[in-house]
């Protein structure tokens, strides 16, 4: 696979995640701060974070994250990480989340 192939696989699965409490996914959500390929296409690095610091879900949500992103064809690591910086806000939400969730 070609990196944008991957990076769109990337996106496509964290789309497949979703918080319990929330019916929107993570990615919409705006919880995925970073999303890096290394050159060689072997390992992914994921910066995200939880909605709230307190998230009772966060291992969860983290491990069925990491899972879904070790389906990818050719990686051999991959690395998600729990950032609170910068914080997260509704704002980063995408259009469609906030809409699903009846803020627009």
């Amino acid at each position: 696979m070609e990196k944008i192939e991957i990076e769109e696989k990337v996106v496509e699965l964290l789309k497949t995640v979703y918080d319990p409490e929330i019916p929107v996914n993570v990615y919409d959500l705006g919880l995925i701060y970073r999303i890096e390929l290394s050159d060689d296409l072997k390992r992914l690095d994921v910066d995200m974070t939880m909605t709230a610091p307190s998230c009772p879900m966060a291992d969860f949500i983290i491990e069925d994250v990491r899972q879904k992103l070790e389906s990818i064809e050719g990686l051999e690591q991959v690395n998600v990480n729990l950032v609170f910086e910068p914080e997260w806000d509704q704002s980063m939400m995408s259009e469609e989340a906030q809409l699903e969730l009846g803020m627009i």
